[in-house]
């Protein structure tokens, strides 16, 4: 199974953003054509809208953040100038494109 590529946005802020059978995600199988909640992880500083989903909100660059649902991904996406770099599920990316006018 391949992963994604960390995700990098404008300003700066990277994280993982995963989904498949082995990560918390909505559905949990591969390839599924939409995914309405994904797996993000080990963001580089720690990001407000993503902390009720921490696994160790301790560590909020040192975690994983279950279930964490498509439009909130979309949200830290725009909050931190759009992505410049990286991979996101599918039916994430359209999201993505919709929001930048792309």
């Amino acid at each position: 199974m391949k992963l994604n590529e960390t995700i990098k946005c404008a300003d700066g802020f990277t994280m993982s953003v995963q989904a498949h059978g082995g990560a918390y995600c909505s559905p949990r199988i591969n390839n599924a054509e939409k995914y309405t909640a994904v797996e993000v992880g080990f963001p580089n500083r720690e990001e407000p809208l993503l902390m009720d989903f921490a696994e160790d909100p301790d560590k909020p660059t040192d975690t994983v953040y279950g279930w964490v649902p498509a439009k909130v991904v979309v949200t830290v996406i725009a909050k931190h100038g759009g992505m410049v770099r990286g991979e996101l599920p599918r039916g994430i990316a359209p999201l993505v494109a919709r929001l930048s006018g792309r």
